[in-house]
Order: structure tokens, then C-alpha cells, then sequence
């Protein structure tokens, strides 16, 4: 048997420690000689400074080795001539058809290759190596079904291997251009005893380590061990890691990176003998790590690895064996089954490795290796996290590896391992892991009780970290050992309540904790079905949570408003005496519950309050979507006040969740949907907008009041007194109220906005007003329904009755029974439009409610149903009045005053005015088109068509119906359609608009002559549009020509028939005049080039 290299002598070598060699003896030395003796002959030339005896320390160790001869024959061959041979050897090679006998570096070959090689000298031996070196490099280019082993007498002959060993690696040296290592060691792999001779040439090359180990994996096989050259690579790369220990997990680790050679792996792996350290880390990394391609290709190996026969050379066994001795000695360790401190992490490594070893590389396990993992998985665990972390890995173990329990023997202990678990009941430990044991056990029994067996497997491949196939069929035993003797569902709803609620819950917490169960719990009804209270146990979980909020905790909130409403499907039973008899439900918060909440406000602990503030309007969504339902079962479901609303500063927190929407848990979605639906007055588009853009610059000029401002008792009242005289005091009051927190400055909103009368005196700065109208809507983001009823009583003209909320949403026209002063002061024109629509709003939403609530019958008879319908419209109907007569009042506000005083100053502040009703009444008519036709069907004055025409963008939709105006019978009505379609012409100048002003001078034409004063001043309206027409659409002249032509001509007949009649010739030369007027200027306009008349 050849010997092997010592690793100790290659370090030393490695690491230039020459002068310490001699503590070796002459064996370990011997395979260093060619890299030794040339260094020692070559530091005879050496003049950088170092001793003679550094040399002769080299030198005479070696000088009695028998070898030593031969080396300085090597040395002195002429390598010049030598290595133009070698290249016109490997020229000759290259060629196509090239015999082994044709050779330019061997000659006159008379005997055998051995024969010769042995009588040869120094360079014919160089010669003679060198030849049968490139003939098998040549061979290996040739294409070939089988692997190439060359049959050499020189090779095959162990007696001058170390011969040929030396003289290689001094040709090497000497060749480096010609023979790199890589080639080399690639060669030797083709010839008996290669991985020996690559061993020695790296030995002799330690620089060459890395190099020749990483070309030797490149080129190795997916699986080494299926083939007889993956065999012979595998042996050599073996050699190379046991001569360099220190470089084996640099070696494994490109193996890794390669997906080659897996076999190598676990060798280099096992070679340490440290299976806790070394093998288990190695396998789970791999098996467990995120590189897929890396995953695949161990686990191939492993499936065909466990195919091969036992006497065939299979590293697989030997991992499998080293594995299970560890889990022996780890069991053996374990005094009374109780597992010690100091390995439970170990161990749970393990349990992890053997639950991939079976889900993902498809390991087998036998008889003896089951009895070992059920004694494992049933130790004893210490009380503490990582303790509770095995026996969770341990559960989940069971269920991914179904054979544990295939057995009544196994099955009898782990039934009692369970068992006992219950009885020892596991706390909570603060840690790593934030949860228990009992929790897993509890959410395993919920999804066995509902058969949710996919559920199941997801939350094994959760805890476990590894995605793996379960199949749904070997989970059936483990599902009746639970639902029957372990956890009936009585006993799981039942003990789920009493698991202590978790301290600071928040998403940075991982694993299965409490409210996991109880949400299970909760979906599949086992709670009410078994009567067992749920709602303590919910509130104290909201009161302890923190943001970020934990996902679970609004999927929680929505299956529990469900419990509470609405009864299971088939829950319902019916008496003999036809009455439907509701199951039993949840209990919902209480009113002071939710009220306590929202008593102490922090904004980095806000996750309470989102969560109770998202129950309630979810409990009033589902309560409605439900309420006919409910009424049918005869079931009085808890209803929250609206009074209990106003205490709640919905709005705020709902901003709060938007500039926090990554701590809320994605609560703020949902939750701008049900204030969408629920509560329109808090939602008004505007605003929204506004606030949008504004948002991060309010929070960057936000300071805490308390430590740089402070706002002295009574001096609110006295800026507000002096505002007209000095306005100084209050815009340095009410700049200072801007950098307030809107909760902040709540304390002092009632004393505000109880001076608003004073702010709308025409005497007062714009500065004041203007920074009012911005506090005013700071104080709207914290209690706006609140704030509502104090600016419209502090509105009211003095001595009438105040106001409250409900009212304002029974009549929201009530709001513009407020001081007429309010009509000219833009900034709290604002306010007022702000209300109003909010007001509005919350209208229809009580109405719609109100329906809901009071349906005229349970049942969908056909009676019913059809009243249904009837209120339905009744409550269309009213809306459409209170927003018409809402915009009617507005639009007539935009009208100047007889006694309002004229000026630059006062025509700016009613085109302000204007422009803002224009833009309130452009929002109404966009959310419901229908109320632009009801308005125009109503009318408004004339006077404000060129204002309501061009502020409001949203006229274009009268076009669609302006032609059934015109239809009208009504004389004022058919006034009011002409001069609208004269403005919106010169407005919109469309297809369609001149079409629809075609259509009205045919009917305008087609009119019967002037036989009435109320038709004549019909006619004196009609011939302003005319010019209006001619000016959008100059097609159109000649018809407005020809009705005025014709007009005209009526005039003058009628003159001249009724002389006697005074009045008719007055009103007829009016009309005449306006006649002339606006043909005239119909015409000049119409010129092309006035200069020619």
C-alpha cells in the first residue's frame, strides 16, 4: 500500500518553515524531496543575505536520502533543448491519425517502456515520461463512449512510482508553460495510481492547492458516485483534502457553489468527526438554504444515493450513521428523558435536519432510526424559550414525518407526551420566540376540528421554516389522535380562553402566539356554539397591543363583529309554533368598553384606539348589511349611539393611519371604506385633498405647545375683542394656535370659535379672517361633528334657538339661517360650505339608514317589498329637495345686494364668493348629475347665467336634457332654455351645442306672432340670446337674421293696426329698438372687413 502524505510536513512546507523539517522523520520527508533538494541547491546562488547554514540546514538532512543523486542529474538536464522537443511533441499530437509510436522526444524504442525508463539516465528519463504524459493528454480529446484508463507498464508499476513522482514534478517546475498542474493532475486521473501521483505533485506545488482542487470539481459529475471516473476524481480530491486539512471548507463550499460532487461534501463534512458543528449546519444550509438549483441537487443525490446497494461505496451511510450515533448519545445524555440546557438548540437543529431530510430530499427512515427519533421528540424540554422552541419543532416534527406514529407503541407514548405537555402548561418566555407550545397544540386541534388539514400543513411548513409536501392522507391518524383523544372541541374553546393574552403585541413578534388560536376559534364558531365567553379576552388583547399592529388583529376584529350579528348558517332552528329561535352569539363591546379607549391619547401607542375605532364601524357595516336578516330572527343585536360616535375623534386617528399605514397593519384601507359608506360627512373630497397635500408640512411645523407656547387664561377673548382696532394681538394669537397639535388645541376650540360673529364684520384684517378659516379646520380633524354645532349656533342671528348635530342632519338647511354677513366674508364662507355639505351628506346617510332600519316588512312578500320601493323613492325625493333648495339659496347669494355698498374692494369680494359657490355647486353637480336637470327645470334668476356658466365647470351636462327645457310649456321656462343655450354656446362651442342652437331658432321661428305682453316679453329676452348664438356659432346669422327680420315686421303691423292702443305701440317700439340694436351688431360682428362700409 502506498504511504500517504504527512499534512503536518505540508504546512510546514506551505508556510516556508524549512529549518524545522528535521523534527520529522526521513518517511514523512520523502514525498517534499523534489520541492526540497531544489530549494537547498538553489539558494547556492542566493544573495539575499541569508547564512550558509540555512542552506546546509536544508541540504544535510537530505544529503543520505538515496534519491539525492538523481536529483542533481535532473537538475542539470539542458531544459532549453528540452523543451523545444516537448513542443514539437505536442504538435505531433495534435494531429489527426498520430500513432503511439511516432514521437519526437523518444526514439529507436527497442524494449519495453519500463525497461527502458529503468536504464535510462536523468534526461533520457525526462524524455521517456514526458513522451507517455502527452500520448495519454492526446487521448483524452478523442471522443469515447467509456471512460479512458491508460495501460502503462511505467504506471501500472508501483515500483517506479516514486521515481516517476520526483521526475514529474522536477519537469513541472522546470516546464511551467508547457505542463501547468491542472493539465497534469487531469492526465493522472487516466492512469493506475493517478490520485497517489496527484497527491504528490500537489505536495511538491503547495501554491497549486486551491487551483487544482477547484479544476478537479469543475470538471467532476453532478453525482460522483454513479460513475467509475467520479470514483477515481473523488479518491484524489480525498487525498488532497487529508494532506491540507485546513483548506477542507473552502474545497466544500465550492462544491457547493458548483452543485458537483456531493459525495466530497459529506466526506469533507464528516471529516472533522464533529457532527453537532460541522455535518448538521453543512446539511441544513444546504437543505434549508434559499438557493433552489443547490437545494434540487442534494436532494437527487440523497434519493439515488439510498437506490445504490449496501457494499457499494456510499458516503450517504455514513452520514446516516453518524447522524443517528449523535441522536443516541444526545438521548443517552439525557438523564430521566430530560433534555439538558446545553444541547437544546442542538437539538432542535436536528429535528429541523430530519424533517428535510424526509419532506425535501425524500430520506427513508428505518425501524431503528424511527425508535431514535421517537425517543428524541419525546424528551423531556427545560422551561424556557428555546426549551418551548423544541417541543414546538417536536410537534411538527409528528405531523411531517407521519411514519413516527405508525405504530400503536409510538402512537401510546406520543399521546402521552402530549398529555403531559397539557398538564404542565407552558408559559409564554420572552425571547427569540415569543410564543409557546400550547399555542401550536391549540391551532393544530382548531384546524383538525374544521378539517383544515391544508391549513394544517401550512402551519407546519410556518414553524418549521421549509416549504414541504404533506399529503393530506397520512395526516388522518394524527387528526383522530387529536380530535378524540387529545383535544375535543369543548376543551380547546375552553382552554383557549384562559391562555394568557400577549404583553405588548405587535408584527415584530413571530411564531404562533394566542390570538392565532383564538382567531381559528372564533372562524369555525367553536365559542358560541359551546357558550364560552370570548369578548374579555378580545379587549384585554386590544388594551395590551402596540404599533405595529399585528396582522391577525383586524382579521380577528372582522370574524368577531361577524359572531356577534350574525348566526352561523343553519344555526337557526324553528319551533313548532313557526318562530325562528337565533343560536347564541358572542357578546359585543359595551359602551363604556369602547369609550375608555379613547381617554388618554399617545400617538406612538395609538394601536388600541385604530383597533376599537375599526370594530365599531365594522359592528355598524355588518349590523346593516344584516339588519333584515336580524329583524327576521327576532334578534335585538346592540345598537352604538351616535352620540357614542361623537366622542371618538374618528377623523384624527384616521389620518394618524395614513402617515403610519406601514405601523397600522393595513388597517387604514378598510377603514376609509367603512367611513366612506358610514360616515360621508367626514369624508368630503375637498378637504381630503387639501389635507393630502398639506399633511407633512402641518407635521413639520407642529411644536409642543406646552414647551415653547402657552396661552394665557382670557386672552383669547380680549385678541378677539380688539381684532378690528389692533389686529396684531390676534394674528400673533392665532398663528400661535397653528403650531398646536389639533388634539392640543381642542382645550381651547370652544372659546374660538365662539367669536367667529366677530370675525365676519367687514372691519376686519383678511389676515385674521384667513388665519381663523386655518384653525378652524385644525380643530376639524379631531371632534368635526362637535365643532360643527358650535359654528352654526355661534352663526345664528342672535336670540334663535340653538342647534345640535341630530338636527343639522334632520335639516341641513338650518345652516343657512345664519348671519347674512357670513355671505361676504370668504374665509368663513368656507367654513359655512364645509358644514353644509357635511351636513348634506350625513342627510342622506340617515335617511338611508333610516329605510334600513325600519323595513315596512320582514319578509320579501310581495307587499312589502313593494312599500319598499315606494319609501325608497320618497327618500330619493326628499335629498333631491334639500340639495336643490340648497343650491337655489346659494346661487341667490351671489347676487349683489341693493344696499351693498359698490367698490373694487366689494365687486373682489363677491367674485370671491362667487367662484366659491360655483365650486361647492359644481361638486353637488358632478355626485349627482340628476340635480343639475332639477335645478334648471326650477330655474334661477337670469342675471346669474353668465356667473353660474362659467364658474361652474360642470355645466356642459345640461346639454343633455336643455332640449326638454325648451319643450316646456311655460313661457319663463322657455326663456330661461334659450338664454342657457345662448351662454352655454358661446361657453362650450361644440357639434353639439350648435346643433342644440339650431334646433332653437327653429323653434324660436316657428313661434306665433306677438299676440300677448307676457309673449312680447318673451320675444325682448329672446333677441339678447340671438346675439350670443351668432357670436359661438357664425353659421347661425342668417336664421337670428331672419326670426329678427320677420320680429320686426310683426312690430311694425301690429303699430299700425292698434293706434288707439297706446300701450301695445310702447312695448312694440321697445322691442323694435332692441330689434334694431342687435341686428346692428350681429352684422358688425359678422364683417369680414368693417372698413368697406
Amino acid at each position: 500500500m502506498l504511504p500517504p502524505i504527512n499534512p503536518d510536513v505540508f504546512h510546514h512546507i506551505e508556510l516556508g518553515l524549512l529549518d524545522t523539517l528535521n523534527k520529522f522523520s526521513k518517511e514523512d520527508i520523502r514525498p517534499f524531496l523534489p520541492i526540497l533538494i531544489r530549494s537547498g541547491l538553489l539558494l547556492a546562488g542566493d544573495t539575499s543575505g541569508r547564512p550558509k547554514s540555512y542552506r546546509h540546514g536544508i541540504l544535510v538532512p537530505l544529503s543520505d536520502i538515496e534519491p539525492m543523486n538523481l536529483f542533481v542529474a535532473l537538475l542539470s538536464v539542458d531544459y532549453n533543448a528540452l523543451e523545444t522537443d516537448v513542443k514539437k511533441e505536442l504538435q505531433l499530437r495534435q494531429k489527426l491519425g498520430n500513432r503511439e509510436q511516432d514521437s519526437v522526444l523518444v526514439q529507436n524504442l527497442q524494449h519495453g517502456l519500463a525497461f527502458e525508463y529503468e536504464r535510462a539516465d536523468a534526461t533520457r528519463k525526462l524524455r521517456l515520461l514526458l513522451s507517455e504524459l502527452l500520448f495519454v493528454m492526446s487521448q483524452l480529446h478523442e471522443p469515447r463512449q467509456d471512460y479512458y484508463m491508460r495501460t502503462s507498464d511505467l504506471f501500472d508499476n508501483w515500483v517506479y512510482l516514486e521515481d516517476i513522482c520526483d521526475t514529474l514534478c522536477i519537469a513541472m517546475v522546470e516546464l511551467p508553460y508547457l505542463l501547468s498542474p491542472c493539465d497534469v493532475c487531469e492526465v493522472m486521473l487516466h492512469v493506475k495510481h493517478g490520485p497517489w501521483i496527484i497527491s504528490r505533485i500537489v505536495a511538491n506545488m503547495p501554491d497549486a492547492f486551491l487551483e487544482v482542487c477547484c479544476h478537479l470539481i469543475s470538471n467532476g459529475d453532478k453525482c460522483e458516485e454513479d460513475s467509475e471516473s467520479g470514483l477515481i476524481r473523488l479518491e484524489a480530491l480525498k487525498m488532497l483534502c487529508k494532506m491540507n486539512p485546513s483548506q477542507n471548507l473552502l474545497v466544500r463550499s465550492r462544491c457547493v457553489e458548483q452543485c458537483r460532487m456531493p459525495a466530497l461534501t459529506i466526506f469533507l463534512s464528516l471529516e472533522s468527526g464533529d457532527v453537532s458543528h460541522n455535518l448538521i449546519p453543512f446539511l441544513s444550509g444546504v437543505l434549508l438554504g434559499n438557493d433552489q438549483q443547490i437545494r434540487n441537487w442534494f436532494s437527487l443525490y440523497i434519493r439515488n444515493g439510498q437506490k445504490r446497494k449496501s457494499d457499494a461505496t456510499n458516503f450517504l451511510v455514513s452520514m446516516r450513521d453518524s447522524i443517528w450515533i449523535y441522536i443516541k448519545e444526545i438521548i443517552n445524555g439525557s438523564v430521566d428523558k430530560v433534555l439538558n440546557e446545553a444541547s437544546v438548540v442542538h437539538t432542535s437543529s436536528l429535528l429541523r435536519l430530519a424533517c428535510a431530510l424526509k419532506g425535501i430530499a425524500g430520506f427513508k427512515f428505518n425501524d431503528e432510526e424511527i425508535n431514535a427519533l421517537v425517543d428524541l421528540v419525546t424528551l423531556i424540554a427545560p422551561q424556557s424559550a428555546p426549551g418551548n422552541r423544541f417541543v414546538t419543532l417536536g410537534l411538527c416534527t409528528l405531523l411531517a414525518c407521519p411514519s413516527l406514529v405508525s405504530s400503536p407503541e409510538h402512537e401510546a407514548i406520543i399521546v402521552e407526551w402530549v398529555k403531559s405537555l397539557l398538564r404542565k402548561k407552558a408559559e409564554t418566555i420572552s425571547g427569540s420566540i415569543n410564543s409557546s407550545f400550547e399555542e401550536i397544540l391549540l391551532l393544530m386541534s382548531i384546524h383538525f376540528h374544521s378539517n383544515q388539514l391544508n391549513a394544517v400543513s401550512e402551519l407546519v411548513c410556518t414553524t418549521l421554516g421549509m416549504k414541504i409536501a404533506i399529503r393530506v392522507n397520512t395526516m388522518s391518524r394524527l387528526k383522530q389522535i387529536f380530535v378524540q383523544q387529545i383535544f375535543v372541541e369543548k376543551v380547546v374553546a375552553a382552554h383557549a380562553v384562559k391562555v394568557p393574552v400577549t404583553e405588548n403585541l405587535s408584527a415584530d413578534m413571530l411564531g404562533f402566539l394566542p390570538v392565532h388560536c383564538i382567531y381559528q376559534l372564533i372562524k369555525s364558531r367553536s365559542f358560541t356554539k359551546h357558550q364560552v365567553p370570548i369578548k374579555d379576552w378580545i379587549y384585554r388583547q386590544i388594551l395590551t397591543s402596540k404599533m405595529p399592529i399585528h396582522p391577525v388583529l383586524p382579521a380577528l376584529l372582522e370574524v368577531y363583529t361577524q359572531s356577534v350579528l350574525v348566526p352561523t348558517v343553519g344555526g337557526s332552528q324553528q319551533q313548532s309554533g313557526g318562530k325562528l329561535v337565533c343560536e347564541h352569539t358572542n357578546e359585543p363591546l359595551t359602551d363604556e368598553e369602547v369609550l375608555a379607549v379613547f381617554q388618554d391619547f399617545e400617538k406612538k401607542h395609538l394601536a388600541p384606539q385604530l383597533l376599537v375605532l375599526y370594530y365599531v364601524l365594522l359592528y355598524e357595516d355588518v349590523r346593516l348589511c344584516n339588519c333584515r336578516i336580524l329583524l327576521s330572527l327576532g334578534k335585538q343585536s346592540k345598537l352604538y349611539s351616535l352620540k357614542l360616535f361623537y366622542k371618538i375623534p374618528i377623523k384624527y386617528l384616521l389620518q394618524e393611519s395614513q402617515k403610519m399605514q406601514e405601523l397600522s397593519g393595513g388597517l387604514f384601507p378598510p377603514m376609509l371604506r367603512l367611513l366612506t359608506t358610514h360616515f360621508p360627512q367626514l369624508c368630503i373630497v375637498n378637504e381630503w385633498l387639501e389635507e393630502g397635500v398639506s399633511l407633512t408640512k402641518r407635521d413639520e411645523t407642529i411644536v409642543t405647545a406646552k414647551i415653547d407656547y402657552q396661552i394665557q387664561i382670557g386672552s383669547i377673548q380680549k385678541a378677539f375683542d380688539c381684532c378690528s382696532e389692533t389686529p396684531v394681538e390676534a394674528i400673533r394669537l392665532l398663528g400661535t394656535c397653528k403650531k398646536f397639535s389639533p388634539h392640543d388645541l381642542w382645550i381651547h376650540g370652544k372659546e374660538i370659535v365662539s367669536n367667529v360673529k366677530t370675525i365676519i364684520q367687514p372691519n376686519v384684517p383678511r389676515k385674521v379672517q384667513d388665519l381663523f378659516r386655518d384653525v378652524w379646520y385644525l380643530l376639524n380633524d379631531v371632534y368635526p361633528r362637535h365643532l360643527w354645532e358650535m359654528t352654526s349656533n355661534a352663526l345664528l342671528p342672535t336670540g334663535s334657538p340653538q342647534l345640535n348635530v341630530d338636527e343639522l342632519t334632520v335639516d341641513p338647511l338650518q345652516i343657512l339661517r345664519c348671519d347674512q354677513k357670513v355671505f361676504r366674508c370668504a374665509p368663513i364662507m368656507s367654513i359655512l360650505l364645509h358644514i353644509l355639505a357635511a351636513s348634506l351628506a350625513a342627510s342622506k346617510y340617515y335617511l338611508g339608514k333610516h329605510v334600513i332600519e325600519n323595513p315596512s316588512s320582514a319578509n320579501n312578500f310581495a307587499p312589502g317589498a313593494q312599500a319598499d320601493i315606494e319609501r325608497e323613492e320618497l327618500k330619493v325625493a326628499l335629498t333631491a329637495v334639500q340639495d336643490s333648495v340648497a343650491v337655489q339659496i346659494l346661487l341667490e347669494a351671489c347676487l349683489p345686494l341693493p344696499d351693498e355698498e359698490k367698490g373694487i374692494a366689494g365687486d373682489l369680494t363677491l367674485k370671491e364668493i362667487q367662484s366659491l359657490i360655483c365650486s361647492f355647486v359644481h361638486q353637488m353637480f358632478i355626485t349627482d348629475p340628476n340635480l343639475a336637470k332639477l335645478v334648471h327645470f326650477q330655474g334661477y334668476p337670469l342675471e346669474l347665467l353668465p356667473i353660474t356658466v362659467r364658474g361652474i365647470p360642470s355645466m356642459h351636462i345640461c346639454l343633455d336634457f336643455i332640449v326638454e327645457l325648451l319643450g316646456q310649456p311655460e313661457i319663463e321656462k322657455q326663456v330661461f332654455a334659450v338664454q342657457l343655450i345662448a351662454h352655454l354656446s358661446k361657453q362650450y362651442s361644440l357639434p353639439k351645442s350648435y346643433s342644440i342652437a339650431k334646433h332653437a331658432l327653429t323653434i324660436i321661428s316657428a313661434m306665433p306672432g306677438i299676440t300677448s305682453s307676457e309673449r312680447a316679453e318673451f320675444y325682448v329676452l329672446i333677441v339678447s340670446a340671438l346675439e350670443l348664438l351668432c357670436d359661438a356659432f357664425p353659421p347661425l346669422v342668417d336664421d337670428a337674421v331672419s326670426i329678427l327680420v320677420n320680429l320686426g315686421k310683426v312690430c311694425t303691423y301690429q303699430n299700425s293696426v292698434e293706434r288707439n292702443r297706446m300701450s301695445k305701440i310702447v312695448r312694440n317700439k321697445y322691442l323694435l329698438k332692441r330689434i334694431h340694436e342687435t341686428y346692428q351688431r350681429i352684422v358688425k360682428h359678422s364683417m369680414l372687413d368693417r372698413k368697406l362700409f
